[in-house]
């Protein structure tokens, strides 16, 4: 099994690097690279188009302002994508989230909250556990132990 994991640009780390520490955490092969669509489109495009054949098989793109990196890679490639559309300095990260979520028709991107870089790998680990009984199973695991923190943490506010 194995995702990968693009970002626009350097600084979007600190946010995707999240989304590595969930797919770490369930035991998910991934690849991660720094493209952009508009700074490195044909690089993009070689990633995208080359990404089923190197053995991937969710992609999370994360891109702020005009965040045309996940629909650049859905256009290219059969590999479902999800967008992480990214909190900006200028608009908050709403330019970002209409962005990734405004995909035209034949194009879809899942698309999480903005700077849902955590949401973005449970979803593709959702997805991957169709394929692999294991990640359904850890899965499964993981939302019984939120349930038990929070009702642990309730149970402490009531005490």
């Amino acid at each position: 099994m194995k995702a990968a994991i693009i970002m626009g640009s350097k600084s979007d780390y600190p946010v995707v690097e999240k989304a590595e520490d969930i797919l770490k955490e369930f035991g998910v092969d991934y690849e991660l690279r720094v493209l952009s669509a508009h700074r490195t489109p044909r690089q993009a495009e070689e990633f995208a188009r080359t990404a089923e054949d190197r053995g991937v098989e969710v992609i999370i793109a994360a891109a702020g302002k005009a965040a045309h990196l996940a629909g650049v890679i859905a256009g290219n490639t059969p590999v479902p994508v999800i967008g992480i559309p990214m909190k900006t300095s200028d608009l908050g990260g709403m330019d970002s989230l209409l962005s990734v979520v405004q995909m035209p028709k034949g194009i879809p991107v899942a698309t999480v909250a903005i700077g849902g870089a955590e949401n973005a790998a449970l979803l593709a680990v959702q997805i991957l556990s169709v394929k692999y009984p294991e990640l359904r199973t850890a899965f499964k695991a993981y939302k019984d132990k939120m349930e038990a923190d929070i009702l642990a943490i309730d149970a402490e506010m009531n005490a």
